[in-house]
């Protein structure tokens, strides 16, 4: 089909809930996408974050097929390898105890919530189960995680919204002491916010939270839907905070771009969710988990510091550029935040780029670049040069 006709079908067939950028794709390699007519586009979104191996990755390839040759598909009534060698390598690199997996990050979210606030009520009761969450956080799509997101503008449309969750500024610790109360049972929070600008957390205040929490005995849940597996040049983002989490979520790019998610919880938690109180058809398939495998056995530490050297190249020559219309970069790893000047807007923006080859995405009024992990040095370079020539 050529990229009209894909559209036009689209169009016809898919309810219409996404704004999407008038670009058709067919195929990849590395970090370069490709349109039915064979147009290429450099590819600083790698899907949101999700094809942290780029495209074409033989490996991946290989696994998938294997394991779909052997079965795709059980349910949880029944034992498969994939998953459970997923979980033992993924508590290992992080020091947690158990894993629970499911599709999507908002669903993870949700997992997280709900052992939260069983925690909680196995523990102290009713009564305690409001999460303090902060304010300009995304975490997710339900309508759980749309009232746990600490932005308004999602707050419409839905109502009612679930109860008990409380909003606190971040990099504040007094606004969260003020949110708190004895009806709390957790603090959840990105530590770098990715919906809402690419904005990393001070070290200072992320360890003042969880002090609070060992503290208090509320749960600290981070959610690393994105700025998980190795994006941002750590395993998990908490990892350069000096902090261990209660429970961790994850999403995005654990299966390398099949739909995969989950959670990881500490010993303290691991038996909160027993049989009949949480459950997914489709998590832990076992395809997805094989395609997750070979995502954990690429993210070695000499990978990892790779990333961290690409984010700072890139971030230093964007800003090297000097263009009208981009600010200060910030971010970790390969997840860079670009400040937009005023006059200009982050959507002309992105149009600008792609119209010229180059996939971008927006995040709060700024700019938000998530490239393929495996993303080379020659391609980093052509997208700077369509940054130059289109926006100079």
């Amino acid at each position: 089909m050529t990229s009209q006709e894909i559209k036009a079908l689209t169009g016809q067939y898919i309810m219409n809930t996404y704004g999407r950028f008038p670009v058709a794709i067919d195929h990849g390699q590395g970090a370069t996408l490709y349109d039915p007519e064979g147009n290429a586009y450099i590819d600083f979104t790698s899907g949101i974050g999700v094809s942290d191996l780029g495209y074409g990755c033989q490996p991946w390839v290989d696994a998938i097929a294997k394991q779909a040759g052997k079965v795709g598909h059980t349910s949880n009534l029944f034992y498969t390898e994939p998953p459970a060698r997923l979980a033992e390598i993924l508590c290992k690199r992080t020091g947690m105890s158990c894993a629970f997996f499911a599709n999507g990050g908002g669903e993870a979210n949700e997992g997280m919530i709900k052992l939260a606030r069983k925690y909680s009520f196995d523990k102290y009761g009713k009564g305690r189960a409001t999460i303090v969450t902060l304010n300009n956080s995304f975490h997710g799509r339900t309508i759980t995680t749309l009232t746990a997101t600490g932005q308004d503008v999602f707050h419409n449309y839905f109502f009612p919204f679930t109860e008990g969750f409380r909003y606190a500024d971040a990099n504040d610790l007094k606004s969260l002491e003020a949110a708190a109360g004895d009806d709390v049972c957790a603090v959840m929070m990105e530590v770098v916010q990715g919906e809402g600008g690419v904005l990393p957390l001070d070290q200072d205040y992320v360890k003042a939270v969880a002090k609070l929490c060992a503290e208090r005995d509320w749960l600290l849940l981070i959610d690393e839907v994105q700025t998980g597996v190795g994006r941002t040049g750590s395993l998990f983002a908490f990892q350069q905070y000096g902090i261990v989490p209660d429970v961790v979520s994850f999403a995005k790019g654990i299966a390398g771009g099949l739909p995969m998610s989950g959670i990881l919880a500490n010993e303290k938690c691991r038996d909160v969710l027993g049989p009949g109180t949480h459950a997914t058809t489709f998590g832990a398939n076992p395809v997805c988990a094989a395609a997750g495998l070979v995502v954990q056995e690429t993210l070695t530490d000499a990978f990892l510091e790779d990333v961290q050297a690409k984010g700072t190249y890139l971030r230093n020559q964007i800003e090297a550029l000097d263009l009208p219309c981009f600010g200060a970069t910030r971010g970790l790893g390969l997840m860079i935040g670009i400040e937009v000047k005023d006059g200009w807007t982050n959507k002309e923006i992105a149009n600008k780029l792609i119209e010229n080859g180059l996939l971008v995405l927006t995040a709060g009024p700024g700019m938000r670049l998530l490239p393929p992990l495996v993303i080379s040095k020659e391609e980093m370079d052509k997208g700077l040069a369509i940054m130059r020539e289109t926006l100079g």
